[in-house]
């Protein structure tokens, strides 16, 4: 009885200290997020360079930070940096009335009477909407410009941030493996169960990452280059805004170039127009198409519907960590729930019986007797 009362009170312990420590680490849960997805990233190659530098960690782990600051960190600052004085300049122009939304939207009314005809007819009210769609402007504007703004107060507390996740990269890439063993041994799930888990979580981790990443870089990069060869403005922050709604699956690029080529119909420009909708639906369009089901859906082993939809809520969530959440949870929720039912043996048992008595099965010739 003093034994049971007394693990109890430890357990209660235990709970209540993790639990605060949870808490302790949430203000850098970004922070730690990344640095754990980098790591999962990058182990293949500090595993190819430990064969080769024959197991020196302290130096294979350094190596491999070094890559991963020179692939991803640099160039994503870089880009980031671009992109918000590319949006201050913007928002200058908004509010200057260089670039005017309300009028773009007036011109499109003008040139397709239909539009205006079945806004009507549903009880949609187009001032409303001009109205709407500058305030998101303006909104969307000021963000940039006023990070544009805290970027560069804010400089210290950036780098603080950065550095802090290549610091949690590095141990993690040295004691990662250890970590791990640790974590099987402490976690009650069994060391098997664990270890396909651990498994999934790192695999899923992995391909999603990859996946999106992949394909927000082309997306983005197709949708940048045929926007500037059509002399649209601000082609290189419509392409990052394409890259990163990239990350809703089918629709996500289209956001953007749609509006773009009614535009270009709406003013006359009928050959941009039809240019950029064949690009559009035939290039960037068939990208996703193609290498998701590929990159992510095949990788993580899901059906397409569970990654549009666990992406989708992953986003709405978490925000842009969402997009590799999202899938994640969906798929430890069917590793979990595989495991249930192979172990539980939720599978009637008859159904071996019913597929060795079916007609196809009858009627296959006995390959052992074959050979």
């Amino acid at each position: 009885m003093q034994q049971k009362l007394e693990t109890r009170t430890f357990l209660l312990f235990l709970l209540i200290v993790s639990v605060g420590f949870l808490m302790i680490l949430k203000p850098f849960f970004g922070t730690i997020f990344w640095a754990c997805a980098i790591t999962i990233i990058f182990f293949p190659l500090q595993q190819r360079l430990l064969k080769r530098l024959n197991g020196r960690t302290n130096t294979v782990s350094l190596l491999t930070l070094t890559a991963c600051i020179v692939i991803v960190v640099l160039p994503v600052t870089v880009l980031v940096s671009s992109v918000v004085a590319e949006g201050a300049d913007f928002y200058k122009k908004l509010e200057s009335g260089e670039v005017n939304p309300a009028q773009y939207i007036e011109q499109v009314r003008t040139a397709f009477p239909a539009i205006q005809q079945a806004a009507e007819r549903f009880g949609i009210d187009v001032a409303r909407i001009k109205e709407g769609v500058l305030n998101v402007s303006m909104s969307s504007g000021k963000w940039l410009a006023q990070n544009a703004l805290s970027i560069g107060q804010n400089t210290f507390k950036l780098l603080l941030n950065i550095c802090l996740m290549l610091y949690l990269t590095f141990f993690l890439l040295r004691d990662g493996q250890r970590l791990l063993e640790l974590l099987i041994r402490a976690l009650p799930l069994g060391d098997a169960r664990e270890r396909m888990l651990f498994a999934k979580f790192g695999e899923v981790t992995r391909a999603t990452i990859k996946g999106n990443l992949v394909i927000a870089i082309i997306q983005g990069t197709l949708g940048g280059l045929i926007l500037w060869a059509l002399g649209i403005p601000g082609a290189l922050l419509w392409g990052v805004v394409m890259g990163m709604f990239s990350l809703i699956p089918a629709i996500g690029p289209a956001i953007v170039w749609v509006p773009v080529a009614i535009y270009l119909f709406a003013t006359g420009d009928n050959i941009k127009g039809i240019i950029l909708v064949a690009f559009g639906a035939g290039v960037i369009g068939l990208v996703d198409n193609i290498l998701r089901p590929i990159l992510v859906g095949r990788d993580t082993k899901m059906p397409d519907y569970i990654v549009l939809l666990s992406t989708l809520g992953g986003l709405a969530l978490f925000g842009i960590n969402g997009f590799i959440i999202g899938p994640l949870v969906a798929a430890l929720f069917m590793a979990f729930w595989g495991i249930f039912i192979r172990e539980m043996h939720v599978i009637a048992p008859d159904d071996d019986t019913i597929e060795q008595d079916s007609p196809s099965a009858s009627n296959e010739p006995d390959k052992d007797s074959a050979a």
